[in-house]
């Protein structure tokens, strides 16, 4: 459904270019939800414009629907644009307008006058997104999930076979954040719709996605399924994601006596972080019978992603330190990832 070929974005300025897109290459199949993660900055605004031609790529292909739209020109690139939809970050919603006439300016702009069809379409949408009772409504009387709701029937006005969100939750509550990329989801499971989203949030990711790529200065550096990317991160960039969805903190009667030298009497704390096949495998059982190595669970935390189950424990442990030693090492040849926070 959409494919990026070698696509390159340099943006130039008087003294100096900035390259903002290097090489991006990427294949989303048709009804699957592909994100995009990335720091501020890397890139990830300019990848999803690239997609609708909101910013011309300097070299390379997208195709969207077997289109490849970088040689599209004015009508036909403006009649292409109709089979992609957009939500952004903010709204955008006119506030003139009640939350029927924003859905419904969409329809105008694409040259719908007939109104029974206008006012057919508008009401199916806002049943889509919950927003039904709230069709006279002014966006000044909205939350901003509300708004975002408005914002995502809108462009799915003219029946668009791609959605395209660029950081679409950000400027939301947690709570709220949860409800939109539920709607997405249902979305497009009912609609059969591809969605391209960006973030800086691997909880989005993590929540909705079937895929997702990994975007650092520019360049795509590692792509998969939800789940390969939780169990087997290559690169530093997607293991700090992961671990920001799963960090634990420190209880504050543990912070208050941790020390980071080893002391006569003190253990160390542990962070062990699970993935794949470890979360499931009794390796704490492990070293206890093969090593005598004990271990004081001070706190875990357990979730999915993409089917996969991971999570993060800080654990005490116990034990002749030639043993702890080996210990360590059994649990990282388990693919435990192990941080030494301290002694407690």
């Amino acid at each position: 459904m959409i494919i990026l070929k070698n696509v390159n974005k340099i943006y130039h300025q008087k003294k100096h270019s900035i390259e903002a897109l290097k090489d991006i290459n990427l294949e989303i199949a048709k009804g699957e939800i592909y994100g995009v993660i990335g720091s501020s900055g890397a890139g990830k605004s300019t990848l999803i414009r690239c997609v609708n031609m909101l910013e011309s790529p300097s070299s390379g292909q997208v195709i969207v629907d077997g289109t490849d739209v970088t040689k599209l020109k004015d009508y036909a690139l403006i009649k292409h644009r109709r089979q992609i939809g957009m939500i952004f970050q903010h709204f955008n919603l006119l506030s003139s307008r009640t939350v029927f006439g924003n859905v419904a300016l969409a329809l105008e702009f694409n040259g719908e006058t007939n109104k029974e069809k206008i006012n057919k379409r508008v009401f199916e949408l806002l049943e889509l997104v919950g927003l039904a009772d709230k069709h006279a409504s002014y966006p000044a009387n909205l939350s901003g999930g509300q708004k975002q709701r408005v914002a995502i029937a809108r462009a799915l006005a003219t029946e668009p076979k791609v959605l395209l969100c660029d950081e679409a939750t950000s400027a939301l509550d947690p709570a709220t954040t949860s409800s939109i990329l539920s709607l997405l989801k249902d979305i497009n499971r009912r609609l059969n719709i591809t969605i391209l989203l960006i973030t800086h949030e691997m909880d989005v990711v993590k929540k909705i996605c079937d895929k997702v790529g990994v975007i650092s200065q520019g360049q795509l550096i590692e792509q998969g399924t939800v789940a390969e990317l939780f169990s087997h991160p290559k690169t530093p960039l997607a293991k700090s994601f992961i671990e920001s969805t799963i960090d634990i903190e420190i209880p504050d009667d543990y912070q208050a006596k941790l020390q980071s030298t080893e002391v006569a009497g003190k253990h160390p704390l542990l962070k062990l972080t699970f993935t794949g096949r470890s979360v499931d495998a009794p390796v704490l059982s492990e070293i206890a019978q093969r090593y005598g190595i004990l271990s004081n669970i001070i706190s875990a935390r357990m979730d999915y992603a993409g089917g996969v189950k991971f999570g993060v424990m800080l654990a005490e442990f116990s034990g002749e330190n030639s043993k702890l030693e080996l210990a360590i090492a059994f649990l990282r040849e388990q693919h435990v990832k192990i941080e030494e926070l301290g002694y407690v």
